[in-house]
């Protein structure tokens, strides 16, 4: 049920209030909106880059792309506008590169029968679709002439082709026996270069022969000369530009930045003075190396030259709340440590230079004065991937409202809580204030756990931990908000509940609560005269807490004999209920008792289906609830009778298993998220539907984003 990669897609606009939305009336008479052309992708709160092959920059226009699951974002860090493009085939984005009049965008992905796909930039929309290689491309670039493209296909298949992709054929191809991680072209486009684990090749194109011919012909491959080098991992490669056009300049992971020469030999390598080196980019006038601990290393290409070292980004566990002012980014902390850094790409027009860290942030530096850098930009998301979004109450009265409207909040096995808004300026009826590392994050909150012992992880090829690949045993694994927007309950994959005052954002509560990952938790409505929390797991229990006598326990249940997928309240007929599902197939419909002090849930409905019941949410109305099953079924029970009313399809697709279910809360329409990869949203009461989308390339999380 996780977000790969940490990205946040779903804020599905709710345009209720629009004047400009075409009505239509559904058999219950209520207005019902035409949202086949009105849902979009907003914005995303994410980034996927692995290493200097997943981040580019148009040097015309100052763009810069980076990938997001299966969505490229196109990001203008002058006006801090997002768009995107969308990859229909929901396979993950894994390199990508500009054309070199910025017209184009050449992705490669990972995946069965992976594509190399060209995009229009200013329409985007697809132009080419390239199919040859087998497991995942690890990197793509286009010719200085546009007129090819090279990819090299992951060390399971390890192909370079070199396409002519305006006619869609292969005119040169051959093997490599290492692991590329990088490829960079020549300016003069007579040659390419590839590098990687002990290797460093260079690549001959005969244009005059490779135009003339229409079949594919062997390309001629020569490695680089490397000496006493030779054991080493290069981890990235460009070639010179300008009066060093005929140097090629890499970087090893052991931290030595190396130039050759046009005859493939290694002229001269300089230290970097870093325990490990990610990332290269070269323009006429510098070479920057990203490198571990935030650092970036400025070097003159005509002789390798020491310049400067950049600013580093914020260190890890960063009260981000607390930096209002750009002076205290760049005052050093003692014993301070930081995200490595992962990717880089240079704007010679602007003299920007975007870095993205290795614990998903990104940086947009002003270097045109190397002694004297300034910020333009940044932005701080997840660094693993996403287990939950709540959206944040509408509070009545709004000097009580701890977040402002429009509000949400994110948890990740990056063991980070994070309160996100992406429209105020402010932070009304709070001590929180916006601060200058991420205008769509307001405060994170760290739990128990070390992200950055995870972050220096190596994995296998390599690379370093990512989003999804991060210690499972980790990681806060559910949230949920009180109604009155005072306190944030989370669940964490340990069985800990942790309770925190939204105010003041302190830890009010820390209980060992389960043996395993609590994977839901509720609050009960005002509406139900009760304040009660619950919490279930994976172990099978249900604790039910009193939220309004400092969570004191009230009843434990234990009647599930599987995992427990979702519990809600509800309040009908005069009666208080609590519903439940899991793995084990049940339902289990509970009326509240009082008793003594306090109340106690007895069975009054027990339902078993013949499918894996995955999540469910109570309509607005509270006489029906909607549980998302195994196989792709919406269901919809009574909540008195405990009788099943209707059941109809909740996605479109024939494959993948429905993980999330939300009514929105005028109770006209229900979002669903597939394993397949695919949201959809369809009328609750006929179950049509009216709206799909896509975006991540992973399993996701949802709900709905109320605005005025």
């Amino acid at each position: 049920m996780a977000v790969e990669g940490s990205t946040i897609t779903s804020r599905i606009k709710n345009l209720l209030r629009s004047p400009s939305i075409k009505l239509r009336r559904n058999k219950a008479g209520n207005r019902r909106e035409d949202l086949s052309s009105k849902v979009t992708l907003e914005k995303v709160l994410g980034i996927t880059v692995s290493g200097g092959r997943g981040l580019a920059c148009d040097p015309r226009s100052g763009l810069v792309a980076y990938p997001a699951g299966c969505v490229v974002v196109l990001f203008n860090p002058r006006k801090h506008k997002q768009h995107h493009i969308l990859n229909s085939s929901r396979k993950t984005i894994t390199a990508l590169a500009f054309s070199p009049d910025g017209k184009y965008l050449v992705t490669g992905e990972s995946g069965h029968m992976p594509a190399v796909r060209v995009w229009d930039v200013a329409e985007r929309s697809q132009v080419a679709e390239l199919q040859e290689h087998k497991y995942g491309v690890a990197c793509v670039a286009f010719s200085p002439s546009a007129k090819y493209i090279v990819s090299v296909g992951y060390q399971h298949d390890m192909i370079v082709n070199v396409w002519a992709w305006k006619k869609n054929i292969v005119v040169a191809s051959n093997k490599v026996s290492s692991r590329v991680t990088a490829v960079s072209f020549s300016e003069d486009c007579s040659y390419f270069v590839t590098a990687g684990n002990r290797h460093i090749k260079f690549w001959y194109l005969d244009d005059s022969k490779t135009s003339k011919v229409n079949a594919t012909v062997p390309l001629l491959g020569r490695s680089g000369l490397l000496g006493e080098l030779r054991n080493n991992l290069f981890t990235d490669v460009a070639c010179g530009r300008g009066k060093k056009a005929d140097s090629t300049f890499c970087i090893t992971s052991s931290g030595l930045l190396c130039e050759f020469s046009d005859r493939r030999l290694l002229d001269k390598w300089v230290e970097l003075r870093t325990t490990v080196a990610h990332c290269i980019s070269v323009s006429q006038d510098y070479i920057f190396c990203g490198c571990a601990d935030g650092t970036v290393r400025l070097f003159n290409p005509s002789n390798l030259h020491f310049l400067s070292t950049l600013p580093r980004p914020h260190a890890l566990g960063t009260d981000i709340a607390s930096i209002t002012e750009a002076s205290r980014l760049f005052s050093g902390v003692a014993n301070a440590r930081y995200p490595d850094t992962i990717a880089l790409t240079f704007d010679p027009t602007n003299q920007w230079l975007s870095c993205v860290y290795n614990d998903h942030s990104i940086y947009v530096w002003d270097v045109r004065d190397p002694k004297k850098v300034g910020k333009v930009y940044s932005a701080l998301y997840h660094s693993s991937c996403v287990w939950s979004v709540e959206v944040y109450p509408e509070v009545k009265d709004s000097n009580q409202a701890c977040l402002p409207p429009s509000s949400f909040i994110t948890c990740s096995s990056d063991n980070t809580i994070r309160l996100w808004n992406t429209e105020s300026s402010g932070v009304h009826g709070s001590t929180l204030h916006r601060n200058i590392l991420s205008s769509d994050l307001i405060k994170i909150i760290y739990v128990d756990g070390n992200t950055q012992a995870l972050l220096d992880t190596d994995l296998p090829g390599g690379d370093k931990a990512d989003a999804s690949l991060m210690d499972p045993r980790v990681g806060i694994r559910s949230v949920c908000v009180s109604p009155n927007g005072q306190h944030l309950a989370s669940g964490d994959r340990m069985g800990t509940l942790r309770v925190h005052e939204l105010q003041s954002l302190s830890e009010m509560l820390k209980v060992e609560a389960h043996d395993s990952e609590i994977l839901c938790l509720e609050y009960s409505k005002p509406d139900t005269g009760l304040k009660l929390l619950a919490s279930a797991s994976r172990d099978r229990l249900i604790h039910v807490l009193d939220a309004g006598r400092e969570y004191s326990l009230q009843q434990t249940l234990d009647e599930h004999s599987s995992s427990i997928t979702a519990v809600k309240f509800a309040a009908s007929d005069g009666q208080v209920r609590m519903i439940s599902c899991g793995a084990d197939k049940s339902i289990y419909f509970r009326t509240a008792q009082k008793s003594g002090d306090g109340v106690q849930f007895t069975r009054t409905h027990h339902v078993v289906r013949k499918t894996t019941l995955y999540d469910m949410d109570v309509e607005p109305s509270w006489k029906y609830t909607a549980i998302g099953c195994q196989d792709r079924n919406i269901r919809i029970f009574n909540i008195s009778s405990g009788k099943q009313k209707k059941l109809f399809k909740g996605s479109q697709g024939e494959d993948g298993t429905l993980i999330k279910v939300q009514t929105d809360p005028s109770g006209i329409y229900i979002a669903t998220s597939c394993s397949d990869k695919n949201l959809s949203i369809f009328d609750f009461s006929s179950g049509e539907c009216v709206a799909t989308m896509f975006g991540h390339s992973g399993e996701c999380s949802l709900d709905y984003l109320s605005r005025s």
